[in-house]
């Protein structure tokens, strides 16, 4: 393949003499630059590279590579083969190669298909597997089949993108390895663990984590779970049955259980995958893993708890690509995004967010700092875990076991000249009163509350024990916000709502006159669950100077909201009703997620 023709050859006129012939040794051309190794290919001359290297001046960032290509010098191809060569990697082409069916069984069809590679060879003995794979670069796919699969050595070689991809369709056809067939055949795998219990010996357990069956299910599990965009991936055991669930869209969805005696198996498997003492299942642990799924970053936050039944597992699927961490797509409406705008552009105050779990709150405070995150900001957080890394922020990971609190980092923070602060949650006095004093200190504080609504988190933050005087000196304005399911846009339809239904509104058929309501018939894009992804809906509070004469009377929260209506508040529940008008939800999920509005 090296000594393949070049894809333009150059006239004398513009090179002064032709490439050099010949295959060269592999061992000159590792670590060398890439004009350098198309050189000694064959592929270009010095007089080529020189020209790309000139017009790279002009087009900054843009590879070397790229530029050969663009200027017509050598193919896609001729890059991969000098990648793979700068690699140190043999350049392999498929042609009439047989694979053996031990060895593609070794690779379950999604991870190969996921990863772009198809196993080579595989060794029993020292667990080690070689593999080609569509390009050189391509580091992560190796350090997450080591991960997933728990090869001990993953040699690479490279081979044609086009012959990858038709050795896939061949060996592994054309569907993909479904769990429900996978659990069918595991009834009698790792059987000498049926009726142990919790009474299994260290090195029965490792070996058990490292069956081929167990690591094709669980990787399967995670795949099919990150690619259905779950949120969520429950291991569950209990007394007759080993649960697998996941939620997606703020909803659990039950899996095909695996047979019960493969609970410890399954989690020792995902333990160590999460680099966790699997020896110790008295306490609870926590881990993380980082894999790269279809070239996107996802982080797997790892929660152990041991239960009577064995230890429970749930991972926390943090995808960077399912995350809008833009204020104008999160799901504010125009006059609520400029009211949120002015809140962040305050020069010192609190700004607090308030909701329960999974309502978003994170995601809406990370897009905020990612707007303002610039140049002249010092933007500091603390944080429970710190869930996005987002380049410019200085972010804190909160430890409590080696007496990292909020409250000490907050403090500590103080010395660091920032300019706004992020404090994962206000969930103490002390907490509070350092949040209070940085704001005091012209600094503008962030951060999120519990509470059902954006009135009541006034009455909350007095029952940590903060003063009246200071709550009014300080709080700058509450956002609350829920998520509820958006219809599905596959299978949406028009219907009428039954009277019981425009009950949970207060609504009378008079009242919805002229008015069009859409459901969700159910389809295959959507789970046949009529809903497919979520929305944020949101009730912004802005303190003034009548509202703080309020709290300074210890006025009721029921007070608190009418005088915040007044003032143009929108409650959660008229949100949510916008958005059923829109057609973009329901009744049911409305009224699911949000409260009356009492008068």
């Amino acid at each position: 393949m090296a000594d393949q023709p070049q894809s333009k050859p150059a006239s004398s006129s513009t090179t002064g003499r032709t490439a050099p012939k010949g295959k060269p040794d592999p061992s000159e051309l590792r670590g060398r630059r890439i004009g350098r190794i198309l050189i000694k290919m064959g592929k270009v001359t010095r007089e080529q590279v020189h020209e790309a290297l000139d017009l790279q001046q002009q087009r900054k960032r843009l590879p070397l590579g790229q530029l050969l290509i663009e200027l017509g010098y050598v193919t896609a191809a001729d890059i991969n083969a000098a990648l793979a060569a700068q690699a140190g990697m043999e350049q392999l082409n498929l042609d009439n190669l047989e694979l053996q069916p031990e060895t593609v069984n070794v690779l379950p069809a999604e991870t190969a298909r996921v990863y772009g590679v198809i196993p080579i060879k595989y060794d029993d003995t020292n667990k080690s597997i070689t593999i080609a794979m569509k390009s050189a670069d391509n580091f992560r796919a190796i350090d997450d089949l080591r991960l997933l699969m728990g090869f001990r050595q993953v040699k690479t070689v490279v081979a044609d993108p086009d012959q990858i991809d038709d050795y896939i369709n061949k060996y592994y056809g054309g569907d993909d390895e479904s769990i429900a067939g996978l659990i069918s055949q595991m009834g009698s795998t790792l059987t000498e663990l049926e009726g142990r219990g919790e009474s299994i010996d260290l090195e029965t357990l490792i070996a058990a984590a490292d069956d081929n069956m167990v690591k094709r299910l669980v990787n399967l599990v995670l795949l099919q779970a990150i690619k259905d965009k779950a949120s969520d991936i429950h291991f569950e055991p209990f007394e007759y049955e080993f649960k697998m669930r996941y939620r997606v869209d703020g909803v659990l969805y039950e899996m095909i259980p695996p047979p019960r005696h493969l609970a410890m198996a399954i989690t020792s498997r995902l333990k160590v995958m999460a680099n966790l003492d699997i020896s110790e299942r008295r306490l609870p642990q926590d881990g993380r893993i980082e894999l790269l799924v279809q070239d996107q970053q996802v982080d797997l936050r790892v929660a152990v708890l041991p239960t009577i039944f064995g230890e429970s597992v749930v991972m926390r699927v943090l995808d960077r690509s399912n995350v809008q961490l833009e204020l104008d797509r999160i799901g504010l409406r125009a006059d609520d995004l400029d009211r949120f705008r002015q809140l962040m552009h305050k020069p010192n105050g609190i700004v607090v967010v308030t909701g329960p779990t999974g309502s978003g709150k994170t995601t809406t405070l990370y897009a905020a700092l990612n707007e303002m995150n610039d140049i002249e900001t010092k933007i500091l957080t603390c944080e429970d875990p710190v869930e996005y890394d987002i380049d410019g922020l200085v972010q804190v990971q909160v430890n409590v076991d080696q007496g990292l609190t909020f409250a000490k980092a907050l403090r500590s923070f103080l010395r660091q000249d920032p300019d706004i602060i992020l404090v994962g949650e206000m969930r103490d006095l002390e907490t509070a009163q350092i949040a209070v004093q940085a704001a005091l200190t012209g600094h503008l504080v962030f951060s999120t509350l519990h509470t059902n609504d954006a009135p009541s988190s006034i009455a909350r933050l007095l029952d940590l024990g903060l003063e009246p005087f200071l709550v009014t000196a300080t709080l700058e304005g509450i956002v609350a916000q829920r998520l509820v399911r958006k219809v599905c846009t596959r299978c949406k339809e028009e219907y009428v709502p039954t009277e019981e239904q425009l009950m949970e509104l207060q609504m009378t058929p008079e009242d919805i006159q002229g008015r069009t309501f859409f459901r969700g018939r159910g389809c295959e894009a959507c789970n046949h669950t009529g809903y497919r992804g979520r929305l944020a809906i949101f009730e912004i509070m802005v303190l003034d100077d009548e509202i703080r004469e309020l709290i300074m009377d210890n006025a009721s929260t029921n007070v608190l909201r009418n005088e915040s209506k007044k003032r143009g508040m929108r409650t959660l529940r008229e949100s949510g009703l916008l958005a059923i008008f829109e057609g973009l939800t329901t009744i049911d999920e409305v009224v699911r997620e949000t409260v009356l509005d009492e008068e």
